[in-house]
């Protein structure tokens, strides 16, 4: 616990004065290879955890739906392919919606393995990006490991683990995951090479590289990297004499990295390779999107080009455990507090990691880009909002239990209570754990109808076993067979193929929806209150409902119903 504690201490004689050449960090040797090995408890709590989250993915990755982006994102990947597999020829890729205005990452490695592995294709991008998210929450045990020692690094994998908007994304946001793990993963090693910016590593050097461009193939945003380096290298860097030398040595050192991100980003974003100025025109025509999307905040309904300036920082806010905001904010506070002299080396880290949350908020604050639904494009500050949340909450057990073990036992209790809390909300939530809401709007329950909920429908397979249910309980045994069923419902077509059991189920896209016997709907954006019918199932969780299933027979006409079935699409 002595090591601990003193990894934890702002003072002169805490982790920040450690040589940076010490032979192993705290709670660890060194194996005769060289390798770092963990012995700390702490150490061994975290490498169980993440196997765990490992072993959870494989077992429940069926229970997440198709979102509404996958389809054209998978088609995007594919095109991706074959623009390189015909020799540059095929530029259909160009032409896919606005999707060139993005890297293709994920899709290519999901539809690369897709075509060696044999599984369902929407199956591998689930697991693969969720085994991607628990690789997140390493790299972030990881960073907050290095700044203040085991126990933190052991916190911060508790944190973000158990954050809903993060554990309910990790199966399906294949956009926003993978990003936000590419960042966290470049914060890491900036902060790594803050030890020794003035001769960095060339391994850190590879992997700054490789996780800038990895962030680069998937959004355009990987951008704010350069703005960490730039920072992280105002900071760690003696300001002395010849401190134009050093900082001029330490870029030079650096270009190796940024070259080999340029490579990673054209090849992922075939659109980036063509001018070289095409990444910039992708950032402003990004900050420039104005999809007919809406969304809610506050009771409220806004495009989402026209939010408040609050509606960002507010969505983290109320998405994100009462004890990862506090944990963070004593991070904050306590390297505020000693700004005296010389800053020390966790002061410099705590001050990457708050520039990494605070610069792409504020500047949405500012400039007020497009903010899309809740809080899903700003996903990448969930992490090192968790390591923040380590610090501090290891901080804090640091200083009491050095006053008194009683008070310790009580922190320690505080601590235990509210990530056991927040573990018990995600698993009565599941599968929607993306759902989670704080007490400061009063959990689920408050957010209903006031703040974005079930956008993309999560909730569909669950309402489609409901139906086929309910079908079966109300039509005469033997009968089911010499029926269609015509169903209108607010979801992804995909995500309905891939749940629905019953064949007579036909899916009904037509724009006469007034004429479908059956109704599926959530309740995010008042979709459910579309059509009329009797509400004859509905999905919910802490007794708010998520989704209505209706029947609407009493009220649809035979003629047509019998011209919805000529057009219906029959689910194979």
């Amino acid at each position: 616990m002595t090591t601990a504690r003193r990894s934890m201490s702002f003072g002169p004689r805490g982790v920040d004065d450690r040589p940076p050449n010490v032979a192993a960090p705290s709670g660890g040797r060194l194996h005769a290879s060289g390798r770092w090995l963990p012995t700390d408890a702490f150490d061994r709590a975290t490498l169980a955890l993440v196997a765990a989250l490992a072993v959870a993915v494989l077992y429940t990755f069926r229970d997440y739906a198709v979102s509404n982006d996958e389809v054209v994102q998978h088609r995007y990947g594919q095109l991706i392919l074959d623009y390189y597999l015909s020799g540059l020829r095929d530029r259909d890729v160009f032409n896919l919606d606005n999707l060139y205005l993005y890297g293709g990452l994920f899709d290519v490695v999901a539809v690369a393995l897709g075509r060696l592995l044999p599984i369902d294709v929407f199956d591998l991008r689930h697991i693969l990006c969720a085994l991607i998210g628990v690789g997140g929450i390493a790299a972030t045990a990881a960073t907050a490991r290095l700044v203040a020692g085991p126990r933190a690094g052991l916190l911060a994998a508790l944190s973000l683990a158990l954050c809903g908007p993060w554990y309910g994304a990790m199966f399906n946001h294949t956009k926003d995951i993978p990003f936000a793990v590419a960042m966290i993963g470049a914060t890491l090693v900036l902060i790594r090479m803050g030890r020794r910016m003035s001769s960095p590593s060339r391994s850190d050097i590879l992997a700054l590289g490789l996780l800038t461009g990895a962030a680069l193939g998937l959004r355009v945003l990987g951008l704010l990297i350069l703005v960490q380096v730039g920072f992280a290298m105002a900071l760690y860097l003696p300001w002395s004499e010849g401190a134009r030398r050093h900082s001029t040595a330490a870029a030079a050192r650096l270009l190796p990295a940024l070259g080999l991100a340029y490579l990673v980003m054209i090849v992922a974003w075939p659109w980036s390779a063509l001018s070289p100025m095409n990444p910039i025109r992708g950032l402003l025509a990004f900050s420039d999107f104005d999809y007919p999307i809406r969304t809610l905040f506050a009771g409220q309904v806004y495009e989402m080009g026209d939010v408040p300036r609050a509606y960002v920082p507010v969505y983290i806010m109320i998405r994100t455990s009462p004890l990862t905001l506090a944990g963070a904010t004593l991070a904050v506070a306590a390297a505020m507090a000693n700004l005296r002299g010389k800053l020390l080396e966790q002061q410099k880290d705590v001050a990457v990691l708050s520039l990494a949350i605070a610069f792409p908020v504020a500047c949405q604050v500012v400039f007020r880009g497009p903010a899309f639904t809740g809080m899903r494009h700003f996903l990448f500050v969930i992490p090192p909002l968790a390591v923040l949340a380590g610090v501090g909450l290891n901080k804090l057990l640091a200083m009491t239990g050095s006053r008194s073990r009683v008070m310790a036992a009580c922190c320690a209790a505080v601590i235990g209570t509210g990530l056991t809390w927040d573990a018990s909300v995600l698993y009565r939530l599941h599968p929607y754990e993306n759902l989670y809401y704080n007490s400061l709007v009063g959990g689920l329950a408050g957010a209903f109808r006031r703040y974005d909920l079930d956008y993309w429908f999560n909730s569909m397979p669950e309402a489609i076993h409901r139906l086929e249910a309910y079908v079966r309980t109300t039509t005469p045994k033997g009968l089911e067979s010499a029926k269609v069923y015509s169903v209108a419902t607010c979801g992804d077509r995909k995500s309905f193929e891939r749940t629905v059991t019953l064949p007579q189920l036909r899916w009904d896209f037509k724009p006469e929806w007034n004429q479908s016997e059956f109704f599926i709907a959530p309740t995010h954006m008042n979709c459910d209150q579309d059509l009329d019918g009797k509400i004859v199932a509905t999905v919910e969780r802490f007794g708010v409902p998520l989704a209505y299933v209706k029947d609407r027979r009493s009220m649809v006409q035979n003629a047509p119903t019998q011209a919805a079935e000529s057009r219906s699409v029959p689910v194979n």
